[in-house]
């Protein structure tokens, strides 16, 4: 993007909505997973237990089957999707705040039921806030309106992440969660000052939303093989994220060493990461950047094995934090660029939640298991074993063809002069 581009996209109103609207899209992830997590651990919630929980996120895996709910109904106020994003994140406001009525010990029923609540509502607000962004933004702005919605999002998972856990030590877990769903107001105000998306219109009904997102993307060359490497390529190291928690809990961390180490210098690791890549992505393209951030995504967890061998240490701690976070953003942002050149245009946000569902389908299934594999192997030898997982996901990259699964777009864009790469991230 060129310097005028870019100082004329920085005086758009939306682009800094965009910080506001990605922290309230972040803010619900961590308080029914890592977060949640460390609660069950200071409760006395054993390992399996634990890694169970891991399915109260299954919403965000299946999000894509009410999308075309949300693509086709408009609500009789704010418009199709305003109107969606004030009803998800006022719910979400209540949702978070009474889970800090229960306690994970004495009623894990009734936490695992409000925990899937909330990911419901969350993964319902990712599907419209996506839809908009994707709709408000123009050509230009898309670079940019994405690095700060994703700025804003893993501002909003260091709030759930560090902050929360810090004031967890202070205040105690139940009105931790009353203070972070009231901080989900900052979406309801960044919705009610944002602007309705103009000359879109909603398919004509029910059945072209549901079907033509799907029956488009399968009749293209490859299209199996592709959705088969989104699953693949994170799952050595969706499997070692489940545990990382209970692992530095466990070597004896307190909470607030974690909130400081973990989510506090991991967030920004994360945020300098997802920032390089798009610079390295210039020079590398999209193909060779998922192969070597994903390579160097799983050899990070070897860290996590030496970090096991060590015992606790701070120093250790903070230098495993800091390169598996920076890796992870590298690879995450390769991956968001990936997905983005798969979708359709016409249907980019039903096809975008598909395909971002299908990526992370082993981070919501598979990393059930990660409490059962972590009490069987012991902690060394089961993130050794996360790194080998990767191999079948670079392995299928090399053999796909470049344009496997690449859509053809019914309406291009019009011939214009070159501009440099944006900065394409994401969840």
């Amino acid at each position: 993007m060129s310097k005028p581009s870019l100082l004329a996209v920085l005086k758009s109103p939306r682009i800094w909505l965009l910080v506001a609207v990605g922290f309230a899209s972040g803010l619900p992830l961590w308080l029914t997973g890592v977060t949640l997590s460390a609660w069950m651990k200071d409760e006395g919630v054993n390992l399996k237990t634990i890694g169970v929980f891991a399915l109260v996120s299954m919403p965000y895996t299946f999000k894509v089957l009410w999308a075309p709910l949300m693509d086709r109904y408009t609500l009789p106020f704010l418009g199709r999707r305003r109107g969606w994003m004030l009803v998800t994140q006022v719910l979400l406001m209540g949702a978070i705040a009474a889970m800090g009525l229960l306690n994970p010990r004495e009623a894990p029923v009734a936490m695992a039921a409000m925990a899937v609540l909330v990911t419901f509502l969350s993964a319902s607000q990712d599907i419209v806030a996506d839809a908009w962004r994707t709709d408000i933004l123009t050509v230009e702005e898309r670079g940019l309106g994405n690095s700060t919605y994703i700025t804003g999002y893993r501002l909003g998972m260091l709030t759930a992440g560090a902050l929360a856990l810090t004031l967890s030590d202070v205040v105690g877990w139940s009105q931790t969660y009353f203070i972070m769903g009231l901080l989900m107001g900052v979406g309801v105000v960044a919705t009610l000052l944002a602007t309705e998306p103009q000359g879109t219109k909603p398919p004509r009904n029910l059945a072209d939303a549901v079907v033509k997102p799907f029956a488009e993307y399968f009749t293209r060359k490859g299209a199996v093989p592709v959705l088969l490497f989104l699953v693949l390529y994170k799952l050595g190291d969706a499997i070692a994220a489940g545990m990382v928690t209970p692992f530095y809990k466990e070597l004896g961390f307190s909470n607030t060493e974690i909130g400081a180490l973990s989510k506090g210098l991991g967030m920004v690791s994360t945020i300098a990461g997802g920032l390089l890549a798009g610079v390295l992505m210039v020079k590398l393209g999209t193909r060779r950047s998922l192969f070597i951030f994903g390579a160097a995504q799983a050899l990070t967890n070897l860290m996590f094995m030496g970090l096991a061998l060590v015992g606790k240490n701070d120093l250790m701690l903070a230098a495993t934090i800091t390169v598996d976070n920076l890796c992870g953003g590298l690879a995450v942002t390769a991956f968001a660029a990936y997905l983005m050149s798969l979708c359709h245009k016409s249907f980019s946000a039903t096809q975008y939640a598909l395909l971002s569902a299908l990526g992370t389908v082993a981070n919501r299934l598979i990393s059930a298991s990660s409490g059962y594999l972590a009490e069987w192997l012991g902690w060394p030898t089961f993130f050794a074993g996360t790194v080998l997982l990767a191999g079948p996901a670079l392995i299928l990259l090399a053999f796909l063809p470049k344009d496997a699964a690449t859509p053809s777009d019914e309406e291009p864009e019009p011939a214009a002069p070159p501009q440099s790469s944006s900065v394409a991230v994401a969840r």
